[in-house]
């Protein structure tokens, strides 16, 4: 048997209970480990609060969690690692717990804390995804909606990197930081548009939306191409005729291990901002619902 936060029914954050469950066993090509890190990610809380329902429909009861980090305790046939390795990844069937299972581990550096190393696989993998399909290239301007959030922070990051010219908006707490990532930080919220619009003087060729903020539809009118635009947190975007982004198991291979690389050699900065233990995962849950975080949240087993 081990421990893992499950839930039973959609709900608030009380719903997450530390439970015993059944130990995982690894199936062909996949490890189980250790964890010693599990990020908290904003999808695990509309899973929980019944939000995906009808796109991710519950079988209860759920252990949350998209990814992890720990020390690899027992493979499956034909699996690419060993035991004892420390690793990171998605994982199969939760993450929220003592022990996980990662269908494609990618070696974990020295220089990558646990903490960072269990934060940078969703917010990290979707980021590259986005600016892909969008795009950019080096001279042209893209805008980022909540570039001060996990996602944000990871995509400005990238796209400053690629040459492209970035204007991120934030919130007020989180100017200077974006702007130190090498972003023109406007503040959202009411009048953004104008920022935005004297911040670019060159104009906005693309924009992606990591806020969901109802902002789609003037960022269509400032790109003037809906294909321009993409969202990873809006569902209306059909509405507005942009794209809405999920991801792919192939586009998590192809871009993990580049990711991990450029953040174990100081190239790639992914703020943590508050370790819980598991036990504490409601609480977590909360402060990240209330937007309190001002960087990635994790669980520590």
């Amino acid at each position: 048997m081990s421990q893992a936060i499950t839930f039973s029914a959609y709900g608030p954050p009380e719903v997450l209970q530390l439970s015993e469950v059944t130990l995982p066993e690894p199936g062909p090509g996949q490890v189980r480990i250790r964890v010693r890190a599990a990020s908290v990610n904003p999808l695990d809380i509309k899973i929980r609060s019944g939000l995906m329902a009808g796109a991710v429909p519950a079988r209860f009861p759920v252990i949350p969690g998209l990814d992890a980090a720990g020390v690899v305790d027992a493979v499956g046939e034909g699996a690419d690692a060993s035991v004892g390795d420390e690793v990171l990844g998605g994982t199969v069937g939760g993450s929220y717990g003592e022990h996980a299972l990662l269908d494609r581990p990618v070696a974990k550096p020295a220089a990558l804390s646990w903490e960072v190393a269990a934060s940078l696989v969703t917010v990290g993998r979707t980021a590259f995804r986005v600016l892909g399909q969008l795009g950019a290239q080096a001279g042209q301007t893209l805008l980022i909606h909540g570039a001060g959030g996990s996602v944000g922070t990871i995509a400005v990051q990238l796209a400053v990197a690629r040459g492209i010219t970035v204007v991120g908006t934030a919130g007020e707490h989180d100017i200077e930081r974006v702007t130190a990532l090498g972003a023109t930080a406007v503040r959202y919220g009411d009048g953004w548009v104008e920022r935005v619009t004297a911040a670019a003087a060159q104009g906005v060729d693309f924009v992606f939306d990591a806020s969901g903020a109802g902002v789609l539809a003037d960022s269509v009118a400032l790109t003037g191409d809906s294909a321009h635009v993409i969202t990873i947190a809006d569902m209306s975007a059909a509405q507005h005729g942009v794209a809405f982004s999920a991801g792919s198991a192939d586009q998590a291979e192809e871009s993990l291990p580049e990711l991990v690389q450029l953040a174990a050699g100081g190239h790639l900065d992914v703020p943590v901002w508050r370790a819980y233990p598991l036990d504490e995962a409601a609480t977590a849950h909360a402060d990240l619902e209330a937007r309190r975080n001002q960087g990635k949240v994790v669980l520590l087993p």
